[in-house]
This record gives C-alpha cells, structure tokens and sequence, in this order.
C-alpha cells in the first residue's frame, strides 16, 4: 500500500515537528513558526493537521498541543521512569526522553509507591486523548526510605499504619515486636520491611514516634521525614564532631596564608549562628578593589569517608523550616569550630578578586587561610551604619556597598533575571502557633552580601577554566574538562517554551505582548516581569515565570546559569549547609596541591544526589510555611479577605490572600450562582448563564470555609457568595 500524498504545508508542519521530537507544540505557536496568520491560514493549518492525525504520523493531545506519533509500543517493550501518584490514585511514569507520561491506573500500580523508579510497560494508548497508558511491571528502586502516618489499632493485638496522604497510598501492618514503643493515636516514622503482594498490605516498621498527631513538633518533624529528613543526628557523628578540637594548631596556621590583621566582617540575620561566610575589602595603588570572600573551612574538619562526612552526603543540605534550622552538620561545627564567629581565630577558605571601579574582574587567587573576624553585623546594623551610624568600620562597609551596586547593575544589564517574591515571616508564640504573618523584607545589605557571594562563585568557576586551559598544549579539552580537571557548577538551563507559551496567554489580554521563540534570552523575561511590576499580575507572572524556568542543578557539566546569565558558576560559599560547596572546596585544594579527588562519574552521581536533596529541602520548607498557613488561618474561618487568582484549574480557583499572604482554592463546586465552564486556552471559568468570568490576576473578595491542617490544605468560598 502506498503513502499517502502529503502537501507542501504537512511536510513542513513535520519537519518542524522532528526539529523537536520530544516536545508538544500549541497549534498557536506552530501557526506562528510557519508564518502563517490569520483565520484562512488558521483553516489550511488545521485541514493539514487532521490529515496527518488520520494517517497516524501526529497525536493531538489534550489542550490542543501536537507532538510526533510516536511508533506503539510493543507489549515487550519496558520504560523505566518515576513514579508519581496523584490523590486520587492513580499514577503516571516519568520516564526521561519522553515526552508524554505514561498513565498507569491504580490496580496496575503492582506494589509501587509514589517516587519509586519502575519498569513500566505501555497496553494501550487512550482513544481520546492519544496517552500512552501502562502498567507498573516492577520496582526498580525505592524512592523512601522513611514514611509518616499514624497508628491505629482496628483490633486486639493488630496494629496498622494509616500514612500521611503525602508519605503513601495504602495502609501498612505492624507486628508488635515492630512498635518501637508507639502507641495508638502516635504519629510515627516507619519503614517498608517488605510487599511483595498486592493482595495484602505492606509490613511497616516504626522507626519514632513523634508524640500525639496534632502537637507543633509532630507536624514539624512528619514534615521532615515526608521529605526524609531526621531532625537528629546518629550517636557516632556526635562523638565524632565532639573530638573535633577547637583550637588551631601552629603548624596548621604556617602552612596558610595568616590574614588575622586583614580587617573582616560577617553580615547575617539576627538570628544567625553559623557564620560561614566573611567579607574584606582594600582599596590598591591602581585604583582597583580587592574583595575578598571568606568562607569557613568545612573540607579541613570533615575527612572524607567518615561518619561525619557519610552523614553530610545522606542529608546534602541544612533545611530551613519556619520555626527551626535542621542543619546538615552537628551544631558543634556549624555554630562552633567551623563558625567564622568574631573575634576567634578560624580557618577559612578565600577567595580574593581584584575588581576594577567598573566591576571588570582583573584577577583572582584562591587561597587556605587563617582570619579572625573583626566584627559580627546584622542586616539591619549594617544597614544603619550605611545609612549613616558611626562605626569602625564604616569606611569598609561602604565600598563593599558601592562595590556590590557595580557588579548588580552590571548583573542585570547582562541580562540575569529580576526576581523579587515576597516571602512570608511568621510570628509564633511559645507553642510555635502563628500569631501574624508579615512579608520579609529585602533590605539593601542583603543583596549586598549576595553580590559578593555570586563575584565569588562565578570567579571559583572560571578559575577552574584557566586551570583547563593551561593544560590544552598536553591533553585535548575534553581530557583536560573530563580527567584533569572535573568541577561541580551550578547549573541551570534554558526554560520550557511550551510553559513560556502559557505565559504568553495569560498575559496577552493584558495587552502584554510577550515574545516566545526558540532560543529566548533573560532580557526577554526581564521585559515581561517589567511590564507587570506594580499590577495585580506580578506575583502571578513571577510565579509562572519561576514554575517555567528549568530547575537549578549540580553538575560537572557545564551549560552555564541561564537566571544569573553566568556561563560559569559554582557554589562555593556556604558549605557549612550545602554538600556540593564542601566538594567544591576539595577539589580546588587538591588541583591547587597537584592532584586528583572526585572522577566525572562520581560527581555526576553526586550532583543528582545533591540536586535531589536539595528539591526534598525546598519542599520541606515550603510544606512548613503552608502548614503555618493554614494554622494561621484555622482560627479565621468564616472572614472575609480580598486575594488575587493565582491560578485556574476545572477543579477551580486558587486565590492568594493578599494581606496574609496564604494561598487557598475556591472549588468549582462552591461556586454556585452558575455553572461554571473551564476555558484552557483563556485560563478562566466562565458562567454559562450570567456570563461571569473568574481569570488569572483577577481581584476577587473570597471568606474562610475550612482548614484541613494533615493535609494542608485551605478552603475558599466567595464572600458574595
């Protein structure tokens, strides 16, 4: 049987396509991409579109996106991807390469559980939306090893473990030999001792209990484990961080370069202890500034290999909740040896950056030294004395301020992006239960320290870049990148055009023109996020913005930060609560001494364990300011607040609540002076009969119905409702 006839137009709609054979390309953007425009093209576009659907060759999916078909699947062939169960359970593979996931229906879920790494077959592909959907075959790894819930005792001697909606989709048996000392009505953390059929439930084994559900620090530390985190540390780290001498040999400090003299400072929050980073400034003969960043010496107390540096790579990252600081090292480094506290002498690791009055970095050298800190300065102390308070050491306060306004304004003209999200501060009472919530606010210093800090990073990258390429008249550069001289940056790529598409419709009734092409540069984002400032929108199209944007990740491969607009960076600054900063280190002070310390392969392998801990750090933290969220709101059921539409699903409206900050959803259920119809395309519900219209950005007065504090979650109604 012969192919069929194409016509000038599908072959170019496929070529597009296989320019971008993972992606799915809004019909929009594919009329604009083949310059075409008005209703008649949009007509031709769609008659060729139909036929290439009928012919098999494309899939139009839900939202009118159009991808390549990709061949069926044959029932032997296996993907392997992650596993992500939604509430109402069922699940959807995420396998890399693809970009459609797999849905698998909850019965042919097998015995994984949400984030596991399985191998799943595709049956079949949905008749209308064209998804591949599949079957959980076998689990490859298990994506936790901790998990939260609650014991209960159905019967006499028979223990059971209802989890957490956000810890597991099926309850778990516990004998009692596995009890730990819980009882019913416990929060508990629990491991999967085994499941190997789906017939019968899971056997757990509680690992602590947490105290009665319901208590502050039960909340807090289910939290913590949801996202596999312990709030203490083993009993042999202990020992280990105590036989850590705080005093500095003579012999340690000979061997580095004594800065003891060199006037330093530290600006932190007030309620900081651990100091991990430092900062001097000298003015030179030639009119240029020497900054140097100092930064405490993790690598020197935490020999690899050890029970404190096994510890530091499980945890990869201190975790910032908001009532507490979950620190990835034992409190007697953070806040002690390792601590660049003032007037102490401590070992460092410097950077010094000769900067020219126009912020052009001249030259660099990293060095080992010795520092005893001058002084300890708030933000807001720092703050008062640049706004003109007497002090010591106001003369060098001030060039790092000019300083650091150089290298920001030479930031954003090279194009890095302008976020500025508010972020809520709670004020807790002795039981840890909001009695406020405030915006943070962003104060001078401390985008001051934060320039300095990215000078830093940027400079340790490309430090290790004129260490490659002195090496290329012996090894090419691949050798020179792979085996000579292997680095962690961080990195951050390209956003997702389809989701800046998105962006482009919700601001276009705006009268915003945003233009979304193959290749966007910073600026572009810069732009939009210009136009909205001041408005309703900004928020939300910062927010789109920010859930567009690849995430930010660890790897020896460098692509460059596309947010920063650096096409070398690094973290370096902070490795009192950050792994990759601590290997940083390891490796600058082994190339510097002539040597090797990680190979490519094992910092790929730890750049996806960092970036992991990191994603699991950051949604601890932002669980924690939701669960403070809704507790604040728990006692305000039935007021009435004014919230902007942060988003608009069929399920209904998301609302920020602009005075306290905490978002909620108005379900399409509670909306009842209409029925209401979702408009993908115009992001909005729409009445049918009274034509109202609820869309993104739109102010609207919304009342408190219900708070839900186990699944953190806040119920909106209209107030005019």
């Amino acid at each position: 049987m012969s192919k069929p006839r194409q016509t000038t137009l599908e072959k170019d709609i496929l070529k597009l396509l296989r320019s971008y054979p993972d992606a799915s390309i809004p019909v929009p953007l594919l009329l604009e991409s083949l310059k075409m425009n008005g209703k008649k093209d949009e007509k031709k576009l769609n008659k060729a579109l139909h036929s290439l659907r009928h012919n098999g060759q494309i899939r139009i999916t839900r939202g009118n996106l159009v991808r390549l078909n990709e061949p069926e699947a044959s029932s032997d062939t296996l993907f392997t991807g992650r596993l992500d169960v939604t509430r109402s359970g069922e699940g959807y593979v995420i396998v890399e390469g693809r970009d459609q996931d797999i849905k698998v229906p909850s019965r042919f879920l097998d015995t994984a559980l949400n984030g596991d790494e399985v191998q799943v077959r595709i049956t079949h592909y949905h008749k209308r939306s064209s998804k591949p959907m599949g079957r959980v075959e076998s689990v490859i790894h298990r994506a936790k090893t901790i998990f939260v819930g609650t014991l209960v005792s159905p019967a006499k001697n028979t223990w059971k473990i209802e989890p957490d909606e956000q810890s597991a989709r099926i309850d778990f048996f516990v004998d009692r030999d596995d009890l730990n000392g819980a009882r019913p009505g416990d929060k508990v953390t629990f491991t999967l001792v085994q499941w190997e059929d789906t017939r019968g439930l899971p056997q757990g084994k509680i690992l602590r209990s947490l105290g009665k559900g319901g208590s502050n620090d039960a909340r807090i530390l289910s939290i913590l484990a949801e996202n596999q985190f312990e709030a203490t540390f083993p009993e042999e780290v202990e020992k280990f961080a105590e036989s850590i001498p705080d005093t500095i040999p003579k012999a340690e400090i000979e061997k580095r370069l004594d800065i003891r003299d060199l006037v330093t400072f530290t600006i932190d929050p007030v309620d900081a202890k651990d100091f991990d980073d430092a900062i001097s400034i000298e003015e030179l003969d030639n009119g240029n500034l020497r900054l140097g960043v100092h930064i405490a010496d993790v690598s020197h107390y935490m020999p690899r290999s050890t029970s404190l540096d096994d510890e530091a790579i499980v945890r990869g990252t201190s975790v910032y909740l908001v009532d507490r600081v979950v620190p990835m090292l034992p409190e007697r480094l953070s806040n002690g040896v390792c601590s660049l506290r003032p007037r102490e002498d401590k070992l460092a690791f410097s950077c010094f950056m000769e900067i020219s009055p126009k912020g052009k970095l001249i030259s660099s050298s990293i060095r080992e030294t010795v520092i005893n800190s001058n002084e300890r300065f708030t933000y807001e102390e720092a703050q008062e004395v640049l706004d003109g308070k007497p002090h010591n050491y106001k003369r060098e306060l001030t060039r790092v301020a000019e300083l650091a306004t150089v290298l920001k304004k030479n930031r954003f003209r090279a194009g890095s992006i302008q976020f500025e999200t508010p972020e809520p501060r709670f004020i807790l009472d002795n039981e840890g239960k909001p009695v406020d919530v405030i915006v943070k606010e962003r104060i001078f210093t401390m985008k001051m320290v934060e320039e300095c800090m990215l000078m830093a990073n940027k400079t340790v990258a490309l430090h290790i870049d004129d260490l490659r390429e002195s090496a290329l008249n012996r090894v090419s550069r691949e050798e020179a990148e792979r085996d000579l001289y292997p680095f962690i940056y961080r990195v951050h790529d390209k956003p997702d055009l389809e989701k800046l598409f998105n962006i482009r419709e919700n601001v276009k009734p705006l009268g915003i023109e945003f233009d979304v092409k193959e290749g966007i540069s910073s600026s572009h984002i810069n732009k939009l996020i210009n136009e909205v400032e001041g408005t309703s929108m900004e928020q939300i199209v910062t927010g789109l913005v920010l859930r567009s944007m690849s995430k930010a990740v660890y790897s020896p491969l460098n692509i460059g930060h596309f947010g920063l607009s650096f096409s070398h960076y690094s973290h370096f600054t902070s490795p009192i609560r950050r792994y990759p900063d601590v290997i940083a280190h390891r490796l600058l002070k082994r190339y510097s001494a002539g040597g090797r310390e990680y190979t490519w392969q094992e910092l790929v392998k730890m750049g996806e364990h960092c970036s992991e801990r990191e994603r699991y750090a950051v949604q601890a933290e932002r669980d924690s300011v939701k669960l403070k969220q809704v507790e604040f709101l728990s006692g305000r059921t039935g007021e009435e607040f004014t919230g902007v539409i942060s988003g608009v699903t069929e399920n209904g409206l998301y609302v920020i609540l602009s005075d306290v900050h905490c978002e909620g959803m108005v379900h399409v259920s509670n909306l009842k002076d209409d029925y209401y119809i979702y408009n993908a395309q115009r992001h909005s519900l729409s009445g049918r009969s009274k034509k109202r219209e609820f869309r993104l950005g739109s102010e609207i007065r919304v009342k408190v119905v219900r708070t839900d504090t186990e699944k953190r979650h806040i119920d909106l109604t209209l107030a005019d409702s």
